[in-house]
């Protein structure tokens, strides 16, 4: 018998999963803002929606990291 471990599986990109993850944000917290204001809930709905524009900003920032080619 061999002591020998199976290769390592290749690492998976922290830039892809920071995607995904902002561009959740900017879909459930857009929504939620909306939900929010429809029920008279205008500052809680202000606050998701800033949170919204942070997110969508990060995507913008992670899609245009991604698209030069850095590594993660």
């Amino acid at each position: 018998m061999s002591n020998e471990l199976p290769p390592p599986a290749p690492p998976r990109s922290a830039l892809t999963l920071r995607l995904w993850l902002a561009g959740f944000g900017v879909v459930f917290n857009g929504v939620a803002a909306v939900l929010l204001f429809r029920a008279d809930l205008p500052v809680l709905g202000v606050l998701l929606a800033v949170v919204a524009v942070a997110a969508a900003v990060d995507l913008a920032w992670v899609a245009h990291r991604k698209r030069r080619g850095d590594p993660g």
